[in-house]
């Protein structure tokens, strides 16, 4: 596994969001000295993202951890080793461990080769990640953030992330896709780092993927 990494963009981006957003500025002092992290590992990221689909950040966590105890070690070869009923002892569903099973098979066909990712643009590395079987756009959207540390990804069909606008600037009520969107042109360039600071808001926990 490896070492645990903040994206170097970071203070620039919190500065910046500061001058822009009153209330971001505000969430940033509370959060401090937290950063988003990331172990750098791409199986990983994207094994951790299909565990968490439509769930909390602590089911997630709970199950992840469940999933690991089993493994020993997460790898493709691993997964592939535990059939997917196996799987679904740890509270994965039995799409999901499906899934984890598909991305397996990918990533041993098809190895992650970072200077070839590093040099698609955001869009690019979107298609290619749902071209895989149970990685869907929001997924493809995490493994941008926490992975490649793509600093400006705004994920607006993220649950947690609507919650948060909601709360925050439309009075709690529902808020659309588009509205959302209004709201973070003031994030420019850094919508990724004002979404891990709107998902704070609710879940002080910052889950790492």
């Amino acid at each position: 596994m490896n070492a645990i990494v903040t994206p170097g963009y970071w203070e620039q981006a919190t500065r910046e969001l500061s001058e822009a957003d009153e209330l971001l500025a505000k969430l940033i002092v509370a959060n401090r000295p937290l950063h988003m992290r990331s172990r750098g590992d791409a199986f990983t990221t994207l094994a951790r993202s299909i565990v968490g689909q439509q769930v909390s950040v602590k089911a997630a966590e709970a199950i992840w951890a469940r999933v690991l105890d089993k493994l020993g070690n997460m790898s493709p070869q691993a997964l592939l080793c535990h059939a997917q009923s196996d799987l679904q002892t740890c509270g994965l569903s039995s799409r999901k461990a499906m899934y984890l099973h598909e991305l397996s098979h990918y990533f041993i066909a098809t190895p992650y080769v970072a200077g070839e990712w590093e040099l698609l643009a955001d869009d690019e590395v979107m298609k290619r990640l749902m071209s895989i079987k149970g990685i869907g756009q929001w997924t493809a959207e995490m493994f941008l953030i926490f992975f490649m540390a793509r600093p400006n990804i705004l994920p607006v069909g993220d649950i947690g992330l609507q919650r948060a606008m909601s709360l925050h600037y439309n009075d709690g009520q529902p808020i659309s896709k588009l509205k959302m969107r209004e709201v973070a042109r003031r994030w420019q360039p850094w919508h990724s780092v004002a979404t891990w600071y709107m998902w704070r808001s609710l879940e002080p926990l910052p889950i790492q993927y």
